[in-house]
């Protein structure tokens, strides 16, 4: 029986793809970005939240079967309002297989995958061919910071992105502008000469930071120091996608 483990499932998403959407969130994130704002779905297994408002425990257990079913009930009022159904986390293609088992449960809908791409390639295959649109996730272009700033290499990051554009997905790409290290001119120009390269050209969308990433550090025993000026605004730097010819806009 394949299980998997979520840590939110959110009704009614607005900003998670096209139309009215419910959200899954897996748990599980081989990355550590440092401006993540779920740190809630990094860890893996079950784990326990310490609030002002006491101590909750995030993380649930599903069969496939049983979170297909709870998400059909929801698929004709998603689909009514043009929308559908989005896997997030965490980093989704932790739990590809727990994935997989729950798409071949779907109803059909409209499905999207949000992913940063870190995965295996052939279960990364298997994922983008069964859903209808991916955002791809994109960060640092420089392979030495990447590692350095995400703890981990974007080798396989970026061999899932030349996969992803030869598949015939629908995808965009989304970069997120941390200020003074996803945003620089030097990055933002690496990564749309780098886009700008692939056999299809996507759709960008630059997400601005969100400063609200730090709230939830401590009720998971965290700490949260960045080491770059949350008071700084992002920089979108768009005339430098324009110039490589491509379609990138401000979310």
């Amino acid at each position: 029986m394949c299980t998997g483990i979520t840590f939110d499932i959110k009704e009614f998403a607005l900003l998670d793809g096209p139309g009215i959407r419910t959200t899954v969130f897996l748990k599980g994130c081989p990355l550590r970005c440092p401006w993540c704002h779920n740190p809630e779905g990094l860890l893996p297994e079950p784990q326990i939240l310490h609030g002002a408002a006491g101590d909750r425990m995030v993380g649930q257990e599903h069969t496939a079967a049983a979170l297909a079913a709870l998400l059909n009930r929801q698929i004709p009022i998603l689909a009514s309002n043009e929308g559908g159904i989005t896997f997030s986390g965490g980093e989704p293609l932790m739990q590809a297989d727990f994935l997989l088992a729950v798409l071949r449960h779907l109803d059909p809908v409209h499905v999207l995958l949000d992913t940063s791409g870190y995965g295996d390639a052939a279960l990364f295959a298997q994922v983008v061919a069964a859903v209808d649109h991916v955002y791809f996730d994109l960060k640092i272009m420089d392979a030495v910071l990447h590692r350095r700033v995400v703890g981990a290499d974007n080798q396989l990051i970026l061999a899932n992105l030349d996969l992803l554009a030869t598949s015939g997905t629908p995808f965009t790409i989304r970069i997120p502008l941390v200020p003074g290290v996803t945003d620089t001119e030097g990055n933002l120009d690496l990564l749309a000469a780098h886009i700008a390269s692939l056999s299809a050209h996507p759709p960008i969308q630059l997400l601005p930071y969100n400063r609200a990433a730090g709230g939830k550090y401590a009720a998971c025993g965290a700490a949260f120091h960045p080491e770059y000026d949350e008071a700084q605004p992002g920089k979108p730097r768009l005339a430098l996608f324009h110039a490589h010819h491509l379609e990138a806009t401000v979310a």
